[in-house]
């Protein structure tokens, strides 16, 4: 029986990244061997081990035939016959089938350590294409790696391609999709992710909302970058920044950077470059989304809200106090603060997602933000204690709440505007 380090411990080990989780392959032995050992066994479909003292996962060597479509239709060998080469080259990159023994060299039968000094993504075998998560997957490393100046080979990504191309992408379930999805979205540069899917085809199959969006313009005035697609991933560079500084929800923050334009897609062709009114319109694509991929609730509530509301916060300065209070109410600020800093996040990525506009200051945000804190001062138990009875509360609340906003606003919007 012979134990090897497998997979990414390995590949993050020779990057000099930190090891987050370590996976080893047994070769030469049977379940029953690794039970009397006091191995706990945890894999159904085939063996998969935690070891006694570590829990760490420990997985006998094995091959796999494909035996239907998709990604789950595989007859697997485990016997003890299993070559450590022979369960290497079942996997997807060159990168992560670099195993080490116990000894601490190195096996690298598929030339993963050449690639991963040129910087290279790719794939090992025509085996490839038996599973087509493996599409996402390379389009999420290469978000991960794209800050190391990894690239996709090119004969890897024209098996993509292909991939999508006979249509095995439609075999993913919802969950998969997302959670690779959901992955990418807190790599370094998730936008890279987008972006190789859009490249192979398969934005188009998995994301058509977010796949409308290229080619269509904005006004160049406002926006050098013209196209509306490059607009949402540079506004999703900048979300990505904005939630390394802040102690907010990533993968949310960065999901509605995504969306909140999806309604450009559907702006007339008459009114273009203008998009009149695409803040309504892009709730039903954005709802279309997250209904397919299941997406977690908070996520689907911020990305509406980011879609409906976020030139609101653009043009805070000019926002009369009811529209500011009904702005709150909507939001229930009140209960959900977090979502709504969250939302203001988005705002301020909107705005900076823009090509010259990266580092202009966003003043909207701070501004907003007081005034919501000055509202949320007006005390609701003074009120009651005042003899306001059900819904006298409310409106009562209201207006004070609207005056608060009211006096704030005349104080500080000239320390804004100056």
């Amino acid at each position: 029986m012979q134990i090897y380090l497998v997979g990414g411990a390995v590949r993050d080990q020779l990057l000099n990244l930190p090891v987050k989780d370590r996976d080893w392959v047994v070769v030469g032995s049977t379940p029953q061997e690794l039970i009397a050992q006091g191995y706990q066994q945890v894999g159904k479909d085939f063996p998969v081990f935690l070891e006694p003292h570590s829990k760490e996962e420990y997985a006998l060597a094995r091959t796999e035939r494909k035996s239907g479509s998709g990604y789950t239709g595989f007859i697997c060998d485990f016997s003890p016959e299993i070559t450590l080469e022979q369960d290497l080259i079942r996997r997807d990159l060159t990168i992560n089938a670099i195993a080490q023994d116990q000894q601490g060299n190195l096996h690298d039968p598929y030339h993963g350590i050449a690639d991963l000094n040129n910087r290279t993504l790719r794939h090992i075998s025509d085996a490839f294409a038996e599973d087509p998560l493996r599409v996402l997957r390379v389009a999420r490393f290469a978000a991960r790696y794209h800050y190391l100046n990894f690239t996709i080979a090119n004969e890897t990504l024209q098996l993509m391609k292909q991939i999508t191309d006979a249509g095995e992408l439609g075999y993913l379930t919802a969950e998969r999709v997302w959670l690779e999805t959901e992955k990418a979205l807190n790599e370094q540069n998730p936008e890279i992710y987008f972006e190789t899917l859009r490249q192979i085809g398969a934005l188009k199959v998995l994301f058509p909302e977010l796949n409308a969006l290229y080619g269509i313009p904005n006004p160049p005035q406002y926006h050098p970058e013209i196209d509306s697609f490059i607009h949402s991933m540079m506004v999703l560079q900048q979300a990505v920044s904005l939630t390394e500084q802040n102690g907010c929800h990533k993968s949310a923050v960065r999901f509605s950077a995504v969306l909140h334009d999806l309604g450009k897609a559907l702006t007339p062709k008459e009114i273009l470059p203008h998009h009149y009114g695409h803040e309504a319109r892009g709730l039903l694509p954005a709802r279309n989304l997250c209904n397919r991929l299941k997406v977690p609730v908070y996520f689907r509530e911020l990305a509406e809200l980011a879609c409906e509301y976020h030139t609101h916060i653009h043009k805070a300065f000019e926002l009369n106090p009811k529209t500011i209070l009904n702005l709150f109410n909507h939001f229930d600020v009140w209960r959900k603060p977090q979502r709504f800093a969250e939302f203001l996040v988005v705002c301020e990525a909107d705005a900076r997602g823009r090509q010259g506009f990266e580092q202009t200051p966003y003043p909207q945000r701070k501004f907003i933000w007081i005034l919501y804190q000055e509202a949320l001062s007006v005390n609701v138990q003074q009120i009651i204690a005042e003899g306001y009875h059900q819904q006298g509360i409310r409106s009562e609340l209201n207006r004070r709440r609207k005056l608060a906003i009211e006096q704030k606003r005349a104080e500080i919007r000239p320390l804004f505007s100056s």
